[in-house]
């Protein structure tokens, strides 16, 4: 639709369990309270998905590719976003996640100001025990997160917001697992895009879990699926972190992050990347700022030289 400003993409868990029900029903039913400028779609055909999406009359999009383990494609879902879709903006969003009116209009702010960012940020955590449909009660639950809720360490994100024209080819990232995410913000530092830390403007609410959806119920930054995000974005070197954002969004404004040492020392490494576009410099650079690391990567490089012998 004409006023449609930005399309939310999600692959959401497998109905199947209660409280994750539940959750993603909240998630889902917070982005739909926005209003008519967000257009929302849903990928994956996981049990239960078509069905609860169709109650909640959100587009529903089978047959997103998946990797060998069944676990959606960020490729995938962006080829179809941009299929389906025609707003300026794109934002992927975790199924979990319970979003605000101030995410609308932190993407106006910018989108009036710049033609390519990435708008990401630090979410709140809290357990949410009741299912939530209108605009009233997420306005309810809002008033209570800076008291009740707790705020994630900068090292997650769990929504990325970009104009449509960027991030047009990426490797074949696993959703769900990490090391995307941080690829996501290295790839724009990469590029000169600026990144823009929402976390004192965007209020996002994380609804509290267990990962017992995950194989083994291990955290997913500790599956085989996180290492082969993280070897696909180009090793160690590319994950980066809000911690990396240049920009932040405060008091209505976009304004330069404050300088402080570990900002300095960590702009320094990053430099061979953002500034000169060399893999190689970046992870050399990377190994000297982490000399355990480096070590560690000459013993493996070394021993599979040996084998090889």
């Amino acid at each position: 639709m004409a006023n449609e400003l930005v399309t939310i993409l999600t692959a959401p868990k497998p109905f199947n369990d209660p409280n994750i029900s539940m959750i993603q029903h909240n998630a889902l039913s917070s982005w739909l309270a926005l209003g008519e400028e967000v257009a929302v779609i849903v990928l994956g055909d996981d049990e239960g998905v078509a069905e609860n999406v169709k109650k909640l009359s959100i587009k529903h999009v089978p047959g997103v590719r998946c990797n060998e383990k069944g676990t959606p494609l960020i490729s995938s879902m962006l080829e179809i976003a941009r299929r389906e879709s025609s707003t300026p903006y794109l934002a992927i969003v975790n199924a979990d996640i319970i979003l605000f009116d101030d995410f609308l209009h932190a993407i106006k702010r910018i989108g009036t100001q710049l033609d390519q960012f990435l708008l990401v940020g630090q979410r709140w955590n809290m357990q949410v025990m009741d299912k939530l449909t209108t605009v009233k009660e997420f306005s309810a639950l809002k008033k209570n997160i800076r008291s009740n809720a707790r705020l994630h360490p900068p090292a997650g994100s769990d929504y990325f917001v970009f104009p449509r024209t960027c991030y047009q080819s990426i490797p074949d990232f696993a959703i769900g697992r990490a090391g995307w995410d941080n690829w996501f913000i290295f790839k724009s530092r990469f590029e000169r895009w600026k990144v823009i830390d929402g976390t004192h403007q965007v209020t996002i609410l994380h609804q509290d879990h267990d990962y017992h959806h995950l194989p083994g119920g291990q955290i997913h930054y500790r599956l085989p699926e996180t290492r082969h995000n993280v070897a696909l974005g180009g090793g160690e070197h590319t994950i980066f972190t809000l911690l990396d954002a240049q920009y932040q969004l405060k008091d209505t404004r976009i304004t330069r992050k404050p300088l402080f040492l570990r900002k300095i020392l960590r702009e320094i490494e990053i430099m061979p990347l953002t500034m000169f576009h060399s893999q190689l410099l970046g992870k050399l650079f990377y190994y000297l700022f982490h000399p355990k690391k480096g070590y560690a990567a000459f013993r493996a490089a070394l021993g599979s030289t040996k084998v090889e012998e």
